[in-house]
């Protein structure tokens, strides 16, 4: 991608909690598109909206400046706001317990060292365009991955 800022749409889906899950990703960069996704046999939903950003941050082959569009306030708050103090106390939280998804989180703030990114939380399924392309990407990878596709 080339230069302007990649906005990154990342939703993950799941069904049943823990179940099977997916991620979906749409990045655009100007009037350029592109659309990642991917899924596991058993995982959470907060393991795949984790999942969805860090593989759009591993898609990009230079340091970028990035807008990360989500729906989940875990993600949106975890890297914003908690993850400051998860890493002062060792990666445990205030209530001293280890933080949960630690090895994703710390695979998301590595990968946000290496660019410039802005994090936005939207309201899920609420008609926001690059939001809705996203779920159906993360639903996607759950039907071809149990063969409904």
């Amino acid at each position: 991608m080339t230069e302007g800022t990649v906005e990154v749409y990342a939703d993950g889906a799941c069904r049943g909690n823990p179940g099977p899950g997916g991620w979906g990703v749409l990045m655009r960069l100007g009037p350029r598109e592109r659309e990642l996704y991917g899924g596991e046999p058993a995982t959470t939903n907060n393991r795949m909206e984790l999942t969805a950003v860090i593989r759009a941050l591993e898609s990009l082959r230079r340091r970028c400046a990035v807008r990360v569009y989500t729906d989940s306030q875990y993600v949106q708050k975890g890297i914003s706001e908690w993850i400051k103090d998860w890493k002062r106390r060792g990666w445990r939280t205030a209530g001293k317990t280890p933080v949960k998804n630690v090895d994703l989180w710390q695979r998301l703030d590595a990968l946000a060292q290496d660019h410039e990114v802005e994090w936005h939380w939207v309201r899920g399924h609420a008609g926001h365009e690059g939001n809705e392309r996203a779920d159906a990407l993360a639903n996607r990878a759950i039907d071809e991955m149990q063969g409904a596709a």
